[in-house]
């Protein structure tokens, strides 16, 4: 195993990875999630046939859909449009930071949809 300022260097000669800008492989990389989640639905209703299971991971996908949806786009849009996510990780630094510097969520600080501040 090398030693640890090996390990150092070796980390910074990696190239960085940068953001996929290629349309082509952004609709590959949907793609690709639209049928391994297919696959992966699909094994698991052949291996558990049943409408109770099959209508329950559908209502756990639509949830977890939903729930990606708000952290992103809703908080993004209309709580806080000044503030970028970068993954469900940045997401939840982000909470954390509000609730810790004693930030509420209250409802006078929510965005109308048409950019003014929402009555409460």
């Amino acid at each position: 195993m090398p030693s640890a300022p090996l390990r150092v260097a070796a980390k910074r000669n990696r190239p960085k990875m940068t953001d996929l800008r290629d349309p082509r492989l952004i609709y590959a990389k949907g793609g690709l999630f639209l049928l391994s989640g297919g696959l992966a639905g699909g094994l698991l209703l052949a291996e558990v046939a049943s409408w109770r299971i099959a209508f329950l991971l559908a209502v756990t996908v639509w949830c977890f859909c939903r729930a990606y949806y708000f952290a992103f786009y809703v908080i993004q849009h209309y709580v806080d449009p000044g503030y970028k996510f970068a993954g469900l990780g940045s997401f939840l630094r982000y909470l954390w930071s509000r609730t810790r510097a004693g930030r509420n969520f209250a409802a006078s600080q929510i965005v109308s949809p048409v950019g003014r501040l929402a009555k409460s």
